[in-house]
């Protein structure tokens, strides 16, 4: 059965306001008394009217759409950030177009010129990379991109991440002086920005104790890699006493390697550190010493660059870098001196 679309003509009609004011209720940040609202709302329901979005960004050129970019879901981290993002993009008014792409340039390319297709106001990146030519099209475009949780040298485009550099130094500090002289660590993917900031704190807070890391071997952010590294350094000749592991999804695969299958006692045997602080972390089962990301702060301040320079109509990159504390729980044991 075909029904002819309702019209905001129609909506205005039966409210009883000009069709200017029907467009008003429906815009975000227009202004509208609620006497307004309220009468063409209700007869808005009673014809079953909806408003074209398509049209309108026709007409103002503003999709209210940002696009959300991730590599991957399987890090309990990710679905709770896209979560929030999207919870608070929606509360200023925006839509939110979600996307995953691996990190290959073929794919990124296709996925951001998709977005660009749907005429999107910004762009946010999650875990994933963006070319230099890929950055001057969203740039000619007028479209604002800001990478979360990742940066990117040469990029032109803001970013939002913890101070990686300065928790791996933590870590660090913590482990050695909790006694510990064999440190080894499963690092993030080597390709991203994360793995490697995080990768070098470790090496320079250790340098600062006249220690270096016994072992370093790239995990790719991947369970199974990292339960594999997890196996090679505990079945070595001088396996470690401690392995900062580059984010909880994968410390999560270590810890379940060493217990359950190397039958080791974590942390007498080995201690180990994840990164991220995902609510499955303060879970009983895991209780995971890690370094917390600040996601609240870290969204806050993705969301208010976004709007920002959607609203300004420039372009310029900024980089908010926010401390992350660690979070001491059950997988290490306390630093000499403490209780």
């Amino acid at each position: 059965m075909q029904h002819d679309r309702i019209t905001s003509l129609q909506v205005a009609e039966r409210a009883g306001v000009s069709q200017s004011a029907v467009s008003r209720v429906f815009t975000p940040g227009a202004s509208a008394s609620a006497k307004t609202v309220a009468k063409v709302k209700k007869a808005a329901v009673e014809l079953g009217y909806r408003p074209n979005m398509m049209a309108r960004a026709m007409i103002t050129g503003k999709s209210r759409i940002i696009g959300l970019v991730v590599a991957y879901l399987d890090n309990q981290f990710y679905p709770l950030a896209l979560e929030h993002l999207s919870n608070a993009l929606q509360e200023q008014g925006y839509h939110v177009l979600v996307f995953t792409a691996s990190n290959t340039k073929r794919e990124i390319d296709e996925v951001i010129q998709e977005l660009l297709d749907y005429q999107v106001d910004g762009i946010i990146t999650a875990s994933v990379g963006m070319s230099s030519d890929l950055t001057d099209r969203c740039k000619a475009a007028g479209i604002p991109v800001v990478m979360f949780n990742r940066s990117q040298d040469g990029a032109d485009v803001g970013s939002v991440t913890s101070d990686n550099v300065a928790a791996g130094r933590k870590v660090a500090d913590f482990l050695v002086e909790a006694g510990h002289k064999n440190i080894a660590h499963i690092s993030g993917w080597a390709g991203s920005s994360t793995g490697r900031d995080r990768q070098q704190g470790l090496i320079e807070g250790l340098q600062c104790h006249n220690q270096e890391p016994t072992a370093i071997i790239d995990g790719k952010y991947d369970r199974a890699i990292a339960a594999q590294a997890a196996r090679d350094l505990m079945n070595s000749p001088s396996p470690p006493d401690a392995i900062f592991v580059g984010n909880d999804h994968m410390a999560f695969a270590v810890l379940d390697t060493c217990r359950f299958e190397l039958n080791l006692d974590v942390p007498r045997d080995v201690a180990i550190i994840g990164f991220d602080d995902v609510p499955l972390a303060a879970w009983p089962a895991y209780n995971l010493t890690t370094v917390r990301q600040p996601l609240v702060r870290m969204i806050n301040a993705t969301v208010e660059m976004i709007i920002g320079q959607i609203g300004e109509g420039e372009i310029a990159p900024s980089r908010i870098v926010f401390d992350g504390p660690l979070i001491q729980r059950g997988t290490t044991r306390p630093p000499k001196g403490t209780i």
